[in-house]
């Protein structure tokens, strides 16, 4: 896949107008009465899964408390999905569908008393497949190179309720974890998420595979992947590394993936401990580029540098590592243990993980490299929409939330100047907020606390509006000026810039300053743009 294509593609992606939100919206991305009446406690799911139909049949066990009294919930399951029945106290519940959502009734009120209450909810059908996975959610059916079914499933963004009934939000995250049971035929395995607890023949020519989660877990996380998988086990530093590759290619697997030993080690000292040592870490072959799935990353770069074999950056740097090892990865910190409450957030998880992309050049290729890293990718920013989406109506906002989300994080740490403090921070907002459920108002709250300064007006700008800051000088009379030029009247930032080849600190505001500097032209001047994520204009 060529550089040019992958511009091509986010540019266009970034130029979609924003789109009139529905009912439908509404319903499955907002937060009524009914969806937040409970706290999801766990879930068990346990499905088959028949390759040559492609299509599941199965239940899902839904452990939670009630946190207001209700007699109605919202669970969600997808339209072209068959609700079978809902059972809860041995008696089935009446229910309704409006979309998406199945409002759940209930024969009295749900105390609010602490108690952890269960439902079953059988169902069956054809799940949708997906056209470009992981662009678009939904399965993938395909075959591997000996001709086995090959079968994976991505839903970030499209939801989880596309295959499973569900609480489809990431404002809650089953609290005890979760297991996840697949039948499939006897001559395929099943990997999901967790720990490996056991296989049963069925004798019935399906084998089902039993997955254990210890830790809270994003319902999109939550996968299945069927295939004629062969484990290949290490261990490094305590940490259990499981690779489920494609009958083949174990040794390809055992080479190509000696990257992630040092990637863990740059990762666990920028960001702390690796968040789900006890459901230990998995990458996952797939049929389909990749998926951040929890402790069960989904792998499909064809074991090639890069992406797919290309450099997004444009840099060569990008040639250096593997791009879905470790973008994916990166996810475990940012997006599966740190999750934004709403998906209109989810620069959060995409800022911050390409943002460990240039950490991770940093820890093996240091400091320069890391900033021709991450200055090669502001070819990929549109700057044609707000990178924060609509709140409540499941809108995660453009892909600009990637790389521009990144390149206001480095913009941040040259704001700071000291790297000392920054990757303490860097450090403390990883582990404060470990398995926990933010939002920007939080992010921005943390920041300005850690750092001393006032840097709301900087994330607003470069969250809530298209346009980057633009830092202007101009020559007025003898004296020479500078200032911002931004949508925001109160917004201050520092730039750092180069004359007479020392570096020099300015302040500018939205409103002229002179330029106390013996200046004979405004080119004189060099700004750090590599540092700062601004244009300039002389």
């Amino acid at each position: 896949m060529t550089r040019i294509f992958i511009i091509t593609i986010l540019l266009l992606a970034n130029q979609i107008a924003a789109q009139e939100f529905t009912r439908k919206d509404s319903l499955q991305g907002g937060f009524s009465f009914e969806r937040m009446c409970f706290d999801v406690q766990r879930y068990d799911l346990n499905i088959t899964i028949n390759p040559d139909e492609r299509s599941i049949v199965g239940y899902n066990d839904i452990t939670f408390k009630t946190v207001k009294e209700s007699k109605t919930i919202q669970l969600d399951l997808f339209e072209n999905m068959q609700v079978d029945s809902i059972v809860y106290d041995h008696k089935r519940l009446d229910y309704k569908r409006e979309f998406g959502a199945v409002f759940i009734s209930f024969e009295e009120k749900l105390p609010v008393d602490g108690s952890d209450k269960k439902l079953r909810f059988y169902y069956s059908g054809k799940p949708v497949v997906a056209r470009n996975a992981p662009w678009d959610g939904g399965f993938v059916f395909d075959r591997d190179k000996n001709g086995k079914h090959w079968i994976g499933v991505a839903v970030q963004g499209t939801g989880a309720s596309l295959w499973y009934p569900v609480k489809d939000s990431q404002s809650d995250e089953p609290n005890m974890g979760a297991s996840i049971k697949v039948a499939v035929p006897d001559d395929l395995m099943n990997v999901s998420n967790g720990r490996f607890i056991r296989s049963e023949e069925l004798k019935n020519g399906y084998t089902s595979w039993l997955w254990e989660v210890k830790n809270p877990i994003n319902t999109y996380n939550i996968t299945v992947n069927i295939g004629d998988y062969v484990h290949v086990h290490d261990n490094h530093k305590d940490l259990d590394l499981d690779y489920y590759v494609i009958r083949g290619n174990e040794e390809k697997a055992k080479n190509h993936f000696e990257e992630v030993k040092p990637m863990m080690d740059c990762f666990q000292s920028k960001f702390g401990k690796y968040p789900f040592s006890d459901d230990g870490y998995k990458l996952i072959e797939t049929p389909y580029l990749g998926m951040e799935h929890q402790s069960a990353v989904s792998y499909g770069n064809k074991y090639r540098k890069g992406y797919l074999g290309g450099d997004t950056s444009g840099t060569g740097i990008g040639m250096l590592f593997d791009y879905i090892v470790v973008h994916e990865t990166g996810h475990e910190w940012f997006g599966n243990s740190i999750t934004s409450r709403d998906i209109a957030d989810m620069w959060i998880h995409e800022g911050f993980t390409t943002y460990s992309e240039t950490v991770f050049v940093e820890c093996l290729y240091g400091y320069d490299k890391a900033m021709e890293y991450i200055n090669g990718q502001k070819n990929l920013v549109a700057n044609s929409r707000k990178i924060i989406g609509a709140y409540g109506v499941n809108d995660s906002g453009p892909t600009d939330k990637y790389y521009k989300g990144s390149l206001l994080l480095n913009t941040l740490r040259h704001v700071v100047d000291n790297d000392d403090k920054w990757w303490k921070m860097i450090l403390k907002f990883s582990e404060n907020y470990r398995h926990q459920i933010i939002d920007t108002e939080t992010v921005v709250a943390f920041f300005n606390a850690e750092s001393g300064m006032d840097l709301a007006p900087i994330f607003n700008q470069y969250l809530n509006y298209k346009d980057i800051p633009v830092f202007e000088i101009r020559k007025n009379g003898k004296a020479f000026q500078y200032r911002w030029k931004t949508d925001l009247a109160s917004f201050k930032m520092p730039v750092d810039v180069i004359f007479n080849k020392k570096k020099i600190r300015l302040i500018p505001t939205t409103t002229w300053k002179n330029l106390n500097l013996k200046v004979k032209k405004s080119n004189d001047i060099k700004v750090l743009t590599d540092q700062f994520y601004i244009a300039v204009r002389y």
